[in-house]
Order: structure tokens, then C-alpha cells, then sequence
């Protein structure tokens, strides 16, 4: 059976979170064809950041984008489960796959069986399964398990493996000492900025080998730290390259990051490589032409940024500012602000 754990009760989140996913469970990870379903994601987000009270009202104006659930197409089963990974049409078979797993075995233990099988495909549906992922288990992890939270884990984890796709041919470059200066090295990508996510992605033909001597842990997870840290400073002057996707250069780390200590600390280090391929890539694929410098209209606390980012409504802009939220420093809070200027608000 599963483990609930301590705090499944606690918190005004609970029911709230739980109603919203419930919704939510209803619909598809994706609509039309190839646009990722942001909601589960976003309202997360809210709940965790005392904002409970919004999450309906904001999955209210979302609603129109979600499409309804996938149908079947065969049981992913252990045996099989080879031939169905990165097959989009196989969502709905890998999440009800999920869905049993979790619902026998506690959820760190199919976490950690799966991770380093689904971690090799990270870029898959522009990193947003792993993000789902991290959201998931930021929830199971603080606040406990619930019914709804388990299902979102596999939500999440089917559909990471439905859009399942690897990255190979990637030429190392000399790297740099920091992260930021690492991704101020990363080479924007030949012919052009036209294209989808996945065109874009196959023409990343080089990136530095930043983070490659670590072999350590505790050294993943400070720099992976790092590299969160870097991606979202840089958004602020670099987030009209494309401010949507841009965003993913943060917050694909950061979900890794999160989802660290639920996983053994042997798969800290490559789950550092993968977040750092995922960071570089988003960065070569989008870049602007040149920066613009960028000064955070007036002062404000990390809850009212926040607060900003809810009235904004863009759930890109609302996982950015929770990623900026969890690195805690201005320049965090002034990306975040920026995301907001750049980006349309939720209609």
C-alpha cells in the first residue's frame, strides 16, 4: 500500500488542492495536439504559496484550455513498457499504469524506479513532464498524501513517459567556472529561431560541459542550486528572446532540484547533467540577439510579488514567480516582474 505520510490533514490547502486536481484529472495533459496542460502545475503553485483561496477561481478561467482525457490505446504493463515509452498516443495508458503503481507501492519507491528511466527523455513535451513531476512531489513530500496528489505523481509520470525523447549528438564545449557564465557561453543554435520546441531542440548541436567533474551529491545539489539561480537572474535580461519559453530554463531545474530529496542521492548527479542539458538547450533554442538591461519597477516582497504574478494570471508567469519565490533574492523577484511585463495576462 501506499504511504499517506504526516501532514495529509494539515494546512487550509488541503481540500482546496485536492478539489482542483480532482477537476483537473478530468482532462488531457495536452491540447491541441501538442500544447501542454499548464493547470496542474499552476494551481500547485498557488496552494503552496498561500493562495489556496484563488486556485478555483483561477482554474475557472483557465477551463477553456483543457481538452478531455486521452483515449486508451493498450495496458502498459512491465513487460511492454519498452514499446510504449515516447509514444504520445500512449498517455492515457501510461498514466493509468501509474495510477496502479502508485495506488501498491509507495510513491518514493516507483519515484525512484522510474526517475532514472524517464530522466534520459527529460526534453520531451518542452521539459513541462518533469516540471509537472516536480510540482507533484514538492505537495507529497510537504504536505502528504492524498488520493488526488498520488494521482497527480502519476499524471505527471505518464505523461513524462508518453512524451519521453533523449537527447544525443551533443557536442561538449569548454565550460566556465559558474553557471552563469556557463549559459552566457551557450551558442544560440544555427538556422535561425523558427520552429517548434522539438525542431528547435534538434538543431542543439553544442553546449559546455558545465557540472561535468561533479560526482559528489551534496556538490549536485549546490549546483543545481546554482544553475536555478542563474537561469532565473538571467530571464530578466534575456525573457524577450521568447518570453514563454524562455521561462523552462528555470523552472526545469528547479523542478529537478525539488524532486531531489525524494530520490536516492545516487541519482542526484546525473539528474544535475539532465537539468543542466535541459537549461543550456532552452537557452541556445531561444536566444535574443543581444540583452537589455532591466530594473525592477519599485521594491516589493516576495508575497507581493506573488500577489502580482496571481492578477497577471499567465501560468507561465505564475511558475516562474514560484521558482523565483524559492531562490529568494531581488534580482529572483525582479525576473519575475519582468515575466509579467513581457507576457499577455490570463483573459
Amino acid at each position: 500500500m501506499n504511504d499517506t505520510g504526516a501532514g495529509a490533514t494539515t494546512g487550509d490547502t488541503t481540500g482546496t488542492l485536492d478539489e482542483a486536481l480532482e477537476r483537473l484529472h478530468a482532462a488531457g495533459p495536452e491540447r491541441l495536439g501538442r500544447l501542454t496542460n499548464h493547470a496542474p502545475m499552476a494551481v500547485e503553485a498557488l496552494a503552496a504559496r498561500g493562495q489556496a483561496g484563488a486556485v478555483h477561481r483561477w482554474l475557472d478561467l483557465y477551463a477553456p484550455k483543457l481538452e478531455e482525457f486521452p483515449s486508451s490505446v493498450e495496458p502498459v504493463t512491465g513487460a511492454n513498457w519498452p514499446a510504449a515509452l515516447g509514444d504520445p498516443r500512449r498517455a492515457a495508458d501510461w498514466i493509468a499504469y501509474f495510477r496502479r503503481e502508485t495506488g501498491e507501492r509507495p510513491w518514493r519507491d516507483v519515484l525512484a524506479e522510474w526517475w532514472p528511466r524517464l530522466l534520459p527523455g527529460l526534453y520531451g513535451g518542452s521539459t513541462h513532464p518533469v516540471i509537472r513531476v516536480g510540482h507533484a512531489v514538492r505537495t507529497l513530500a510537504e504536505r502528504g498524501g492524498t488520493g488526488p496528489r498520488l494521482a497527480e505523481l502519476a499524471h505527471g509520470l505518464g505523461y513524462w513517459a508518453a512524451r519521453h525523447r533523449p537527447v544525443t549528438g551533443i557536442t561538449p564545449l569548454p565550460s566556465a567556472l559558474s553557471a552563469a557564465d556557463a549559459l552566457e557561453a551557450v551558442p544560440p543554435i544555427d538556422g535561425g529561431t523558427a520552429g517548434s520546441f522539438p525542431e528547435r531542440l534538434g538543431r542543439v548541436g553544442a553546449l559546455p560541459r558545465w557540472g561535468a567533474d561533479v560526482t559528489g551529491p551534496e556538490e549536485a545539489r549546490r549546483r543545481l542550486t546554482e544553475l536555478v539561480r542563474a537561469a532565473t537572474h538571467r530571464y530578466a535580461t534575456h525573457g524577450h528572446g521568447e518570453e514563454t519559453m524562455l521561462v523552462h530554463a528555470a523552472t526545469a531545474p528547479n523542478a529537478v532540484l525539488r524532486a531531489l530529496p525524494a530520490l536516492p542521492r545516487t541519482l542526484w548527479v546525473p539528474s544535475l547533467h539532465a537539468a543542466w542539458t535541459a537549461s543550456a538547450a532552452v537557452t541556445a533554442m531561444y536566444a535574443p540577439d543581444e540583452p537589455v538591461a532591466y530594473a525592477a519597477p519599485g521594491t516589493y516582497t516576495a508575497d507581493e510579488v506573488f500577489e502580482r504574478a496571481l492578477a497577471h494570471g499567465d501560468e507561465h508567469v505564475i511558475k516562474l514567480t514560484d521558482t523565483a519565490l524559492d531562490v529568494g533574492d531581488e534580482q529572483a523577484l525582479a525576473a519575475a516582474l519582468r515575466a509579467m511585463e513581457l507576457s499577455e495576462p490570463l483573459a
